[in-house]
């Protein structure tokens, strides 16, 4: 049982051994604290532990929540939260996503009127967009809903506009939250990632949905040393800190991906290369020569170098994982050009270095790497063999395919 579930339940009026009954005049606080002892306590033994486990039948703790936007993340976070046995209304653009989630379970929608309608007040309405299109949404959105209800942004929004955002919505008395989400299509079954900013009460209401669409501790083994009692880390969410918090995590989270992922390419890239030393090369003025053919005459299995290193080395992880999975399929990787986009965080988190003055050259490096990938430091390499025949008469080397 996690340490949300025992304070749900126990809020609830459901009793455990060793936690006291609950009643009104209690606060929240007050109940976190015995929780966050209670689950120092020594673990419970199988029959201890069943007799303390909130059944299905006894749960009380099950919320409904709204989802606009079920493209492939917000989709399977509707088909999550309907396992947890929560209540989802839906709503998208295109009524094909809305009738297949129904199918499954969900309250379809056919507009943005009827969506808010099938809602119980206070409403959480969590939002699964595209950063560029939540301002667009909320225009229409928020004049439908009232006091009290709040909005969840768990896109890949800008940090400094989700603190405008709230601002904006506190004016009507609407709350905002905003949720880092990591997971991918994968989220399903491994669960999301949760980095969350918002006010403290409103994110402890929406515990049980956090809850839910979490990995729980089961994806990793307890850090040793760790002291934490009643934190959800452990879990997969967290609460962050306020407004804005919850996506300047997720933010920094996706620039240390850029570089992780730009560390994994550049590496396999070199062992790609291995066999460098049996190309044939040219020999002229506008060529550096390869000094040392013979050390690079390997024939190396990139599917099979990728699988071994998820096993047991310092390099394991996803993203390895991932990598290994598109490797089986081609190891050349010929259905894919090599343009890479960037959806925006990593720029931002190369601006916040710079705000902050503190060095970020991997980050910043992966990000530029992007760039270039799709053509945009072509003017500049013409530009560069523009000097080259000025100043030295170097004409350019046609290009090799």
């Amino acid at each position: 049982m996690t340490a949300a579930e025992l304070f749900w339940a126990t809020k609830q009026g459901i009793r455990f051994t060793g936690m006291p009954a609950w009643g009104p005049s209690r606060s929240d606080q007050e109940l976190w604290d015995i929780v966050a002892f209670v689950m120092t306590l020594p673990k419970m033994n199988a029959a201890d532990y069943d007799a303390l486990r909130v059944r299905p039948e006894q749960r009380r703790l099950k919320m409904q929540i709204g989802m606009i936007g079920l493209g492939r993340m917000g989709s399977n976070m509707v088909r999550r939260l309907l396992r947890g046995g929560h209540e989802c209304v839906v709503y998208n653009r295109s009524p094909e996503a809305v009738e297949a989630l129904a199918n499954e379970g969900a309250v379809g929608s056919v507009s943005l009127e009827d969506f808010v309608a099938r809602m119980t007040p206070p409403r959480a309405v969590w939002l699964m967009v595209p950063a560029t299109v939540v301002d667009e949404m909320l225009a229409r959105l928020a004049p439908l809903l009232e006091a009290g209800d709040i909005v969840i942004d768990g896109g890949n929004s800008y940090y400094r506009d989700d603190i405008r955002r709230a601002a904006e919505l506190q004016q009507n008395e609407v709350h905002y939250v905003d949720v880092g989400t990591s997971g991918g299509v994968a989220g399903l079954e491994r669960g999301f990632c949760l980095m969350i900013g918002g006010e403290q009460d409103i994110v402890r209401h929406l515990d049980p949905v956090f809850a839910t669409l979490a990995p729980g501790m089961g994806t990793a083994p307890r850090t040793p040393g760790r002291d934490k009692p009643g934190s959800t880390a452990e879990q997969g969410y967290l609460h962050c800190g306020p407004h804005g918090a919850g996506h300047f995590v997720k933010m920094v989270h996706n620039g240390i991906e850029y570089g992780l992922m730009a560390a994994y390419a550049e590496g396999l890239n070199i062992l790609h290369n291995a066999n460098a030393g049996k190309r044939a090369h040219d020999s002229d003025a506008e060529t550096a020569p390869m000094p040392n053919p013979e050390y690079y005459q390997y024939e190396l299995d990139l599917p099979e170098i990728a699988e071994v290193w998820r096993r047991g080395s310092v390099v394991a992880s996803w993203l390895l994982d991932l990598t290994a999975a598109a490797l089986v399929e081609d190891a050349d990787l010929r259905g894919f050009s090599g343009r890479v986009s960037d959806s925006g965080e990593g720029r931002w988190t190369a601006l916040a270095a710079i705000d902050e003055g503190v060095p970020a050259p991997v980050i910043s490096a992966a990000l530029f790497g992007r760039f270039g990938s799709r053509g945009d430091a072509d003017y500049a390499n013409r530009v560069l063999s523009a000097m080259r025949k000025q100043f030295g008469g170097h004409d350019e080397k046609k290009k090799e395919h």
